[in-house]
């Protein structure tokens, strides 16, 4: 092809290319000819084959020093923000739950956040690299859809229950004790497998940057995240996930800029990725070899000790895809690329309604901004593992970058890249993007877990009579044991040989089953609370029956390898949800149908201490949240359907793109990067104008040493803090409700 390049500008050694003549490879991989390390990409087994781009303390510099850095940032600016800005003072309300007057604009931005993992920068371009664009469009699209759909749970949170502090309250509200404990159980998974996802990608990248030991990593990343938000609470975690955010999306302009405006264009890519596919099976192997022949290959192996297999898992990107409309990367017709993108969408739906940090974003944020905030932060963040894949993921295999199956399943394929087109720096902007989105997310994990605890297991079962201290200690003491077990898990997951892309795959399986009682639970009537517990267990149940069930009909044996394949994955998960959906409807509506009055929920729910915050009727408008409902439900519905229906079957006609097609592809991915980045960015600042003002303000007046009524800057009334109120504070409110209605009907 005109723009490939050919063997004789590489920089492979002349027998070595004479050898590849004998099996009719005229053009070489593109990353032999281009780059510092072109010549050490001839021959190379696998991308980074035990050496590291960066020196160790690098690894130490980033884990520690990051972690430290933030914990000094964040807490000075939550301390700013209290004695400058005049907010409330550190109850346990407040702690759990940021004041609960959280704007559209830091609401997105926590989603964001919260939206992007470790899987998310490194599992995305995983999926690019094995099935070419489909992959990017099926992580984003598949992840995208739960947010905004969740968007309608929170503000029905806003309508129903506006006083809780957990998802497992509303359940133990609503349904009782047995309901209670048992969403708990999956809620506490939910929060584990997430974390675990962050350090299995993160400790491996780590590893695979600095050389810094796996099991090291893994224990000391959490304790960037116990620090501050063990310090400041959901308040903190949200400044921190900000700032994480906007990181992330600079290394992600910069990462889209390189690949298609910088060093390479799309029509380049595009006929690296056409080169890719045009190789023969033989000439992968002669390609992938120590001399250029099929006897020295390793194509097969991905081993130099086990050279010359003929046969078995091809190890490397090149030759045709399987299961891809003319084994082309550019086509949206790809099998294995839908397989995943529906066990990608069945699992995210267990990993955002049964996690308890969504629920903690609705609950902090203002009713007017809790569905608009989930609404922009869904879109944004689609932009992150969408362009960002879009380009590292396809650049890998446009270059053919010697990355093994075993790497890019560990998550290596971005870094590979980025130290291919960068060197050492483009190292270090992953690994810092890395870290950011383990921080961000690690925190909001950590808050949830210790307000599952505090409120309920320790309020709940352990002492009822807890005051606002006690609550408060209980949630900084679970945030650092919680960090500190989910550094030995990751580390005890990683000797079972599992890695990110294997739990990725698994999570729904676990979760799944929780997903529509929890949904029915907000927005239905008759759902029965025996129902959901059956439908929750059962569905578990029947989800790991067909797992391993599934397992043992494909491959006739059942081990960790035969348990991730995605067609076992996959009956695992849709088995999981679909089931004790149709229990719960089954058992709701024919055996134990209700009548539930949603009215009468939040009465069940009983603050800590007088801490109104955000609960006052000014706040509370049942009208203003009645039409946010409707404009949620309509919007949310509409981009669902527009991403997982409309999109895909408008990119069926193309089948294999061409060159004008991918170019506008990629136009489209930029364009959403960009813009995704500038909202995120800016809309949070100009919401807050007034507060950042203010604490400008106050510092001024601090060093200047102006004295100023501490009045000026508060913007509410002091919160009145009381440990043991004489009487719960929700007990006055069914008859101010009822004098509500009795004016509202007049």
């Amino acid at each position: 092809m005109a723009t490939a390049f050919s063997c004789d500008k590489s920089t492979a050694p002349a027998e070595f290319i004479a050898n590849l003549a004998t099996y009719a490879v005229e053009n070489c991989p593109v990353s032999w000819s281009v780059g510092a390390k072109a010549a050490e990409m001839v021959g190379r087994d696998s991308y980074f084959q035990g050496s590291t781009p960066l020196d160790t303390w690098v690894g130490y510099l980033v884990v520690v020093g990051f972690g430290a850095l933030f914990s000094v940032f964040t807490t000075i600016v939550v301390y700013l923000d209290k004695t400058f800005a005049g907010n409330a003072s550190m109850t346990s309300e407040h702690f759990n739950t940021a004041g609960r007057m959280v704007k559209t604009g830091l609401t997105a931005s926590v989603i964001v956040s919260q939206w992007t993992w470790a899987a998310t920068l490194l599992q995305s371009s995983n999926v690019a690299w094995q099935y070419g664009v489909s992959g990017p469009f099926w992580y984003a699209s598949g992840a995208t859809i739960q947010v905004l759909l969740f968007g309608v749970l929170a503000i029905s949170l806003k309508d129903i229950a506006p006083s809780a502090h957990t998802m497992c309250e509303i359940v133990r509200a609503r349904w009782g004790k047995n309901a209670h404990i048992t969403f708990l159980f999956f809620a506490f998974c939910a929060n584990i497998i997430v974390t675990s996802m962050l350090l299995l990608g993160g400790a491996a990248t780590v590893e695979a940057l600095t050389g810094m030991k796996y099991e090291l990593a893994a224990f000391l990343i959490p304790w960037g995240v116990i620090l501050y938000t063990s310090t400041g609470g959901l308040k903190a975690t949200f400044m921190a996930s900000y700032l994480h955010t906007m990181i992330i999306f600079a290394v992600l302009i910069t990462m889209i800029t390189l690949v298609y405006i910088k060093v390479y264009s799309s029509d380049q890519i595009y006929s690296f990725l056409d080169n890719t596919v045009s190789y023969s099976p033989e000439q992968c192997m002669a390609i992938y070899s120590t001399e250029g022949t099929v006897e020295t290959s390793f194509f097969y192996s991905g081993d130099k000790t086990m050279l010359g297999q003929t046969e078995g898992t091809p190890q490397y990107a090149c030759g045709p895809v399987p299961g891809n409309a003319q084994g082309s990367y550019l086509t949206m017709l790809s099998g294995d690329g839908l397989m995943f993108g529906i066990i990608n969408i069945v699992g995210n739906f267990g990993t955002v309604f049964v996690d308890q940090s969504y629920w903690q974003s609705a609950i902090a944020a203002r009713p007017a901004s809790a569905a608009k905030g989930y609404l922009l932060g869904g879109i944004c963040w689609f932009a992150i593992p969408f362009s960002l894949a879009t380009s590292l993921g396809l650049a890998s295999t446009a270059l053919m970058l010697p990355i093994t199956r075993g790497e890019a399943g560990s998550g290596l394929v971005p870094p590979a890249v980025a130290d291919n087109l960068l060197g050492s720096a483009g190292a270090v902007l992953i690994l810092i993007m890395l870290f950011m989105a383990i921080v961000s997310t690690g925190s909001a994990e950590s808050i949830a877990v210790s307000s599952l605890v505090a409120y309920d297991i320790y309020r709940e079962y352990i002492n009822p009579e807890a005051t606002g201290k006690q609550i408060l200690w209980v949630s900084r003491v679970v945030i650092v044991v919680f960090g500190v077990f989910m550094g030995l898990f990751a580390i005890a997951l990683n000797a079972m040989g599992l890695n990110l892309g294997w739990v990725y795959l698994f999570m729904g399986i676990v979760i799944g089953s929780a997903v529509i009682p929890l949904w029915n639970m907000m927005t239905w009537d008759k759902a029965s609370g025996k129902g959901a517990i059956i439908a929750a267990w059962g569905g578990f149940a029947l989800a790991l029956i067909a797992w391993f069930v599934g397992a043992s009909i494909e491959s006739g044996s059942v081990s960790v390898a035969t348990l991730g394949s995605n067609p076992v994955m996959l009956s695992g998960n849709l088995v999981a949800i679909l089931s004790s959906g149709l229990i719960h409807y089954v058992y709701s509506k024919f055996v134990d149908p209700q009548e539930y009055d949603f009215s009468t929920l939040d009465a069940n729910i009983h603050l800590v201490e007088q801490d109104t915050a955000g609960l006052t009727e000014d706040i509370i408008n049942k009208d203003e949240i009645r039409r946010s409902k409707r404009w949620i439900v309509r919007r949310g519905y509409l981009l669902t359907f527009v991403l997982v229906i409309v999109w895909p079957i408008l990119s069926i006609p193309a089948q294999v793109f061409t060159e004008s097609y991918f170019a506008f592809w990629v136009l489209v991915s930029i364009a959403w990067g960009f813009g995704a980045a500038i909202v995120i960015t800016f809309l949070p600042l100009f919401e807050s104008q007034d507060e950042i003002g203010k604490v400008c303000s106050g510092m001024f007046n601090f060093v200047m040493c102006k004295k100023v009524e501490s009045e000026e800057f508060a913007e509410e009334e002091p919160v009145k803090e009381v440990d043991e109120p004489a009487e719960p504070v929700k007990e006055a409110e069914p008859e101010a409700e009822v004098e509500a209605d009795a004016g509202e009907s007049a």
